[in-house]
Order: C-alpha cells, then sequence, then structure tokens
C-alpha cells in the first residue's frame, strides 16, 4: 500500500471491501464499521459504499493492488453516473501498486519495455475477446502480464492462452511465476514459456512472458530497454 492509502484508511469511519482483502488490513481497522462480502458481489459492495458516502460517512472501498486496474473505481464512477451523484461526493482515487509492478520487482525487470496486461478471467469478458487481446499482444512482440490465469473452475485458460503465445513467440521465451505478491507465503520461479504450464497457477499467481528480447541475468529477468553499452 502507498503512504496515501494508509492515511486514508486512517481517517475512514467506514471501510468496505472483498472479505479476503479486508483480512489482510484487519488490524488497519480496529473501531471502525467494516462491510465485507464475497466474490460476484461487487455491484453491491459499491453501492453500499455510495449510499454510506451520500449519508455523510467519510467511507473507504478496498481494492487490491491498484483500484483502477481490474479494481472498483470504474464500478464507482459508473453507478454514482447511474445516481446523477458524480459530483456529489468529495471521491478521491488512491493509486496503489498492482501485481504487475510487484511481481515484476520480484522477477527483476522484465517490464523495462513495452507491455500488456491481460486478464484470463472470462467470467465479464468473452473468452473469444481475450483470445483475440493474447494474438494481437504476441504479434507486437509485447512483453504480456497475465492476471486471473486459472482457478477451481477455470483451469483450461491458461493452457489455451500458452497455445496461441506459442504460435508467436519461441518455446524458450522467459517466464516469470509470482504467487502471492507482496503477501505472505510469496513466491517465484523462472521457467520458459514451454514449461510454465508445469507449475502451480491459481488466482493468485501473476505471470510475465517476455518479449524476444527477454533474457535471464543470474537469478533475474530483463527486457533491455534498448541503451548503448
Amino acid at each position: 500500500m502507498s503512504g496515501r492509502a494508509v492515511a486514508v484508511l486512517e481517517q475512514a469511519e467506514v471501510v468496505v471491501g472483498y472479505q479476503a482483502y479486508i483480512a489482510l488490513i484487519f488490524g488497519l481497522l480496529l473501531e471502525k464499521e467494516v462491510v465485507s462480502s464475497g466474490m460476484t458481489k461487487e455491484v453491491e459492495r459499491c453501492s453500499l459504499a455510495i449510499n454510506r458516502a451520500l449519508e455523510g460517512k467519510k467511507v473507504a472501498l478496498v481494492s487490491s493492488g491498484d483500484p483502477g486496474v481490474y479494481g472498483m473505481a470504474g464500478l464507482v464512477l459508473e453507478l454514482l453516473e447511474q445516481k446523477g451523484a458524480v459530483e456529489s461526493l468529495d471521491l478521491e482515487i488512491i493509486p496503489g501498486i498492482t501485481a504487475a509492478t510487484s511481481a515484476a520487482a520480484c522477477l527483476g525487470a522484465p517490464l523495462m519495455h513495452d507491455f500488456v496486461v491481460i486478464s484470463l478471467s472470462d467470467l465479464l469478458t468473452p473468452w473469444e475477446i481475450i483470445e483475440k487481446r493474447l494474438e494481437y499482444a504476441c504479434r507486437g512482440d509485447f512483453v504480456v502480464v497475465l492476471y486471473n490465469p486459472s482457478s477451481h473452475r477455470r483451469t483450461e485458460q491458461i493452457h489455451k492462452a500458452r497455445g496461441i503465445m506459442l504460435e508467436y513467440k519461441k518455446p524458450a521465451t522467459p517466464v516469470g511465476i509470482v504467487r502471492n505478491v507482496a503477501r505472505k507465503d510469496e513466491g517465484s520461479v523462472i521457467t520458459d514459456l514451454e514449461r510454465m504450464v508445469n507449475y502451480s497457477i491459481d488466482m493468485f499467481t501473476t505471470i510475465i512472458i517476455g518479449n524476444s528480447q527477454t533474457r535471464r541475468i543470474g537469478r533475474f529477468l530483463v527486457t533491455p530497454r534498448g541503451y548503448r553499452l
């Protein structure tokens, strides 16, 4: 978290968020009104946070990473637009540290050049669109960061994504896999595109697939920026 995020949590009277994320910061929430719920309850959580704020409470709506990267910031703005209340609140979106940059720091410097971030979750985005985005990212020789690569119910997407990337990237393309980034039990491994699916991958995993220039330097991954040495 940023220092600003910690300060806002300290000032908040009401804190709303997904129960797993609330648990991670529970020590900061003593003597506050805390509202948490499970997966697929995003609209309800955001609506509740907005209503409590409109009642005059100082409300913090918690996302993991950065609230504007697969987080709740966009949904809050859409709901406020629907209510005609965009200008009714003193709304601040606090930047955070998204998993892409956190995972990159664990691995070294794989995002030194152009990269794309793609979620493999097809709950809100049709798989056909995800496939097209993967294809064009590989055609452009981007470093590719994968969010939500696998879950108990979604096990085939990561294999399909790897298959698409193998059409454009060499099997030896370096891949970094980071699990529980910046949390307890954080772990990482460096492998390649050919063998990446041999490792444990779940919803808490972030995967970074290099471009044609990405290489290993000792225990680190580096995508050269192009400086003359």
